[in-house]
């Protein structure tokens, strides 16, 4: 984003248009949802006192629905991360957010980023009958081939070799098929750096006593072989990167998840796949329809309701899933407390339930 910012700034110039405001922001920052219209109102009309007789909505309604009097009039690019923050009760925040780039004489471009893919879908239908549906542009989890790239490509700025290639690729192929998440990769990485490094500074400590030893005897110190020895296996291997994934996912959960019965894992797998769309929770109820479905899909025979109430509380118990209150078990909120990358990276070893969770 930071890169399409300064193409439009670029592009303003060389074609002799006045560069746009462009603001950025993120969701989460914001006091409430509706303080936004009054950081684009400010940006738009930075030297201007708001009228305190009108919300900063309206203002922004009116100035969009006015022709712009100065031909100097300046586009303003929004563009807004974490836009679900926006997504209230009653959507109406986000929805009047969206409607100012329809109006007849609006000078605004909005961009929002969200990981919920389907937001438009799920959250605005009623744009697409105001003909104000925005275009989705999805990036998808970062596949093997892409991680290892991105890898090899941040290390080309250093005149040494850091990583042996076998050590790379085990990072990109483990993080891929846990949850293709570069953020993941780069700490895995960092890791197993921090583990090298440690291995190094122990070996140079013994080699520089070693050194010591050596001059009392025959005054001659290991200036050379013995340093440059070390210093040229100084990078990280393919061990230093399997304990550093070890230490990333084999965690305490992990194991938890990966001795579960076989139905509560599936009930996990359900609430996965279930919450990937950007959802945060559901009823227990929705999750039952969702692990039936999965079962159906296997050919395995599903729990009945009474059972698969009584594996959410064990889940709930093993602090896998939280279970809210209702006077109906079927109505209980069930949120996942653990990250779906743990329970995906537990369970990515068995064909069974790779299947379950594509």
């Amino acid at each position: 984003m930071e890169k399409v910012k300064q193409q439009v700034v670029d592009w303003a110039k060389e074609a002799g248009f006045h560069p746009p405001y462009v603001l950025s922001l993120n969701c989460t920052s914001l006091t409430n949802t509706s303080e936004i219209f009054s950081k684009i109102i400010g940006e738009n009309q930075p030297k201007k006192k708001l009228n305190g007789s009108t919300s900063p909505l309206q203002q922004l309604q009116k100035l969009c629905s006015q022709q712009q009097q100065s031909s100097c009039s300046k586009m303003m690019l929004i563009i807004a991360d974490e836009l679900d923050y926006l997504i209230t009760k009653d959507r109406a925040v986000i929805h009047d957010l969206f409607l100012l780039t329809t109006f007849p004489f609006s000078r605004f471009v909005l961009i929002g980023v969200a990981n919920a893919i389907d937001l438009a879908d799920r959250f605005l239908p009623r744009l697409q009958s105001l003909n104000c549906k925005p275009m989705v542009v999805t990036f998808r989890a970062y596949s093997k081939d892409q991680i290892l790239r991105i890898l090899q490509e941040r290390l080309t700025v250093l005149p040494y070799i850091v990583f042996q290639p076998l050590a790379l690729e085990l990072c990109a192929r483990k993080v891929a098929a846990a949850s293709g998440d570069m953020r993941k990769a780069l700490s895995v990485c960092r890791s197993a750096l921090e583990m090298l490094e440690a291995e190094f500074r122990e070996s140079t400590g013994n080699m520089n006593s070693i050194s010591q030893e050596k001059g009392s005897l025959d005054k001659q110190t290991a200036t050379g072989p013995e340093i440059l020895e070390v210093q040229g296996n100084n990078v990280v291997r393919v061990d230093h990167m399997a304990v550093a994934l070890s230490k990333t996912f084999k965690s305490p959960i992990v194991e938890t998840i990966q001795s579960l019965p076989k139905h509560q894992q599936i009930i996990l797998c359900s609430a996965v796949k279930f919450f990937r769309g950007g959802k945060k929770d559901t009823t227990v109820g929705e999750l039952n329809k969702s692990y039936i479905d999965i079962c159906k899909s296997v050919l395995i025979p599903p729990v009945g309701t009474l059972e698969f109430l009584g594996m959410c509380r064990v889940l709930n118990d093993q602090g896998l899933f939280k279970l809210g209150l209702s006077r109906e078990e079927r109505f209980k909120r069930v949120t996942l407390k653990v990250d779906e990358s743990d329970i995906t990276f537990a369970l990515q070893g068995i064909r069974f339930f790779r299947a379950c969770l594509q």
